[in-house]
């Protein structure tokens, strides 16, 4: 049993839970932390140490933008249903962030006059797929705001879209429906054209409109889609492209089969091991058609499984240069989606 002199006053209280004594005050009122003691002549306040925990996860609720209720709820849920009560909040303040944002866009773009040109007409569904693809190979990184984000180049005939962390490349070309007037090129923001994909996939044609500082994209008998450009340079990808030497092994393998060993494995680093008639991964063999000399490369799962995953078609290619050197993943029979992965030191 706590004593009057073990109490905590107000001052106390407030500054080892870090909310404030008119905070403490407000959450007494609303009966959501109430104090141990109330000095009946005085009216102040006293508080039980063991409410310090209550008090400092009620202030990590509050600096979340729960709201009183919804920290109500959580302060009075058993642990795995109060964590089920924060992700579903954080899931909110995130969707509610991503729909303010694109609102901004619309609302930003709406009063710029900036001149715009068309530079590609393209099938709405099929670049919200490609989209869709090369976003696997993207990443935030801290100073580095170029690798969340696709580099889109317009040719006279195709576009093609590029994205790279660093450890993966993930290129996709597509046919335009109409021969492009012009050639372009610019990184587009990875955030903003994540955001476009459920309007793309109903929009049977998009119109991609350049200007100086974003990319617009016009749906038919919808509102048009504003994408920010990136200033920062992109990374030369077309000379680590040209640089890359001949393949050494080619693997033909199921992708099923290879995404089924790949989820069998809980460890970071995949060891595959490339032999006649079958591949290796950490010592579950997988049947494939194997040309070329025996080669052990070593890949961290984060990098060579989303490749596989967002390949297309029913069988892949691996194409290996060596334990050093980038391995490209691509389907079988349709050429469009290719991925680099750069390999890893063996564990």
């Amino acid at each position: 049993m706590v004593t009057n002199s073990e109490l905590m006053s107000i001052g106390a209280f407030a500054q080892q839970s870090g909310l404030t004594a008119s905070a403490l005050r407000f959450y007494a009122d609303s009966q959501v932390l109430v104090p141990a003691e109330v000095d009946a002549s005085s009216g102040y306040r006293f508080y039980d140490p063991g409410q310090l925990d209550r008090a400092v996860l009620l202030r990590r609720l509050r600096e979340i933008g729960m709201p009183l209720a919804g920290v109500e709820s959580v302060l009075r849920a058993d642990p795995g249903e109060a964590q089920r009560l924060v992700e579903e909040h954080v899931r909110k303040v995130v969707g509610d962030a991503a729909t303010a944002q694109q609102q901004a866009a619309v609302i930003t773009a709406s009063l710029d006059s900036e001149p715009r040109t068309t530079v590609a007409v393209l099938s709405g569904p099929v670049l919200a797929a490609a989209i869709e693809q090369v976003l696997t190979a993207t990443t935030r990184e801290p100073g580095l705001a170029v690798l969340n984000g696709v580099r889109v180049v317009v040719g006279p005939e195709a576009v093609t879209l590029v994205a790279t962390d660093r450890y993966r490349l993930a290129t996709r070309t597509l046919a335009t429906l109409e021969p492009a007037a012009t050639t372009w090129e610019a990184t587009v923001d990875a955030d903003d054209l994540r955001g476009c994909l459920p309007q793309l996939r109903r929009s049977p044609r998009a119109v991609l409109a350049a200007g100086r500082q974003e990319l617009r994209l016009i749906l038919a008998g919808r509102d048009d889609i504003p994408c920010r450009l990136l200033a920062e340079p992109f990374p030369d990808y077309r000379a680590m492209l040209d640089a890359l030497p001949e393949v050494t092994t080619r693997v033909v393998i199921a992708k099923t089969s290879l995404l089924r060993a790949l989820e069998e494995n809980p460890v970071g680093v995949i060891a595959l091991g490339a032999r006649p008639g079958e591949i290796a991964i950490d010592g579950v063999t997988v049947p494939a058609s194997v040309n070329g000399p025996d080669a052990d490369v070593s890949f961290e799962m984060a990098t060579l499984y989303p490749g596989v995953a967002s390949a297309i078609g029913a069988d892949l290619l691996l194409d290996l240069r060596g334990s050093a050197l980038p391995a490209t993943i691509r389907s079988a029979d349709h050429g469009d989606l290719t991925t680099l992965a750069m390999p890893t030191a063996a564990t």
